[in-house]
């Protein structure tokens, strides 16, 4: 069985796969808390700040811009969409913030493979060219720039 090339991402489209990097980083900073162990309360204001700067932007995005190029009853989009609703919800709620971590961490990570893996090369592959540059006016903006108040995934040295 002959094994496909990975598909080229697309310049337009790399600023949200950069986007997704700093998303997988979450869940492995997430992880690392877990591992060791870390306050909770600590990870969610972390998680909140992340959610307010980066990952709800990004979401908005992907959903005025990114999301159109397929029809609106395409069943990737609809995933797509759903999961966006699901993680929209687990951090706006944290009754139980231990729960809700390891919620967040492996859903985000699934999401954002999913995307990568099979929601965005669909869309690259049907974009045009004029979609492509209305995608790629949207990645200049800001770079991420971590949140250095409180690293609670780095080990301190002792």
């Amino acid at each position: 069985m002959e094994k496909k090339a990975p598909l080229k991402r697309d310049p337009a489209l790399r600023h949200l796969s950069h986007d997704h990097h700093h998303g997988l980083l979450l869940c492995w900073k997430i992880r690392q808390g877990f591992k060791l162990g870390i306050e909770p309360a600590r990870m969610k204001n972390y998680c909140n700040w992340f959610w307010t700067s980066y990952l709800n932007p990004h979401f908005e995005e992907e959903e005025k811009v990114i999301f159109p190029i397929l029809p609106e009853d395409n069943l990737l989009i609809k995933q797509a969409l759903t999961e966006h609703k699901r993680l929209r919800k687990l951090f706006s709620s944290w009754e139980n913030p231990e729960k809700t971590l390891g919620q967040i961490e492996e859903e985000l990570e699934k999401h954002i493979r999913f995307e990568e893996r099979i929601l965005f090369p669909e869309i690259q592959e049907k974009a045009t060219a004029e979609q492509l540059e209305a995608i790629a006016a949207h990645g200049n903006r800001e770079k991420f720039v971590e949140n250095g108040e409180d690293p609670f995934w780095v080990i301190a040295a002792i």
